[in-house]
């Protein structure tokens, strides 16, 4: 289907179900934007963390048990 007949067809509706489309439209829009954003920061990060020690010098202690002190 193309972009002119799903633009007629939703026109067709009324109007409670089109903002209902919009609405569902716009949720997924936002949503994919924000997932493409974190990747970003996830990329652009990625290089910093793999050479940069002082990032990564806690993960050391990722492994070590830890015992509540009372």
């Amino acid at each position: 289907m193309r972009t002119s007949e799903i633009i007629k067809e939703i026109q067709r509706l009324p109007i409670q179900k089109r903002i209902f489309v919009i609405e569902k439209t716009i949720h997924s829009l936002r949503k994919e934007e924000d997932t493409n954003q974190l990747k970003k920061a996830a990329d652009n990060l990625y290089s910093d963390y793999k050479s940069d020690k002082e990032l990564i010098a806690f993960s050391n202690l990722d492994f070590d048990d830890f015992y509540e002190a009372r």
